[in-house]
């Protein structure tokens, strides 16, 4: 499985797809596309419309 990285526009937290956000109730190897839009960075409360790919 290729997994992607997401990175918050205002803090720099990632979102790894392996890791997922256990946390915060996001089982690692969830998609992008199926975290919940609810879902807000763990560490300033973006919105997950305020993250972006990171490019490989």
């Amino acid at each position: 499985m290729n997994t992607k990285i997401w990175q918050c526009f205002f803090c720099a937290h990632f979102y790894d797809e392996a890791l997922g956000d256990p946390d915060h109730g996001i089982a690692p190897g969830t998609a992008w596309a199926d975290v919940p839009e609810d879902w807000c960075c763990p560490e300033c409360g973006a919105t997950k419309s305020d993250f972006a790919l990171m490019e490989a």
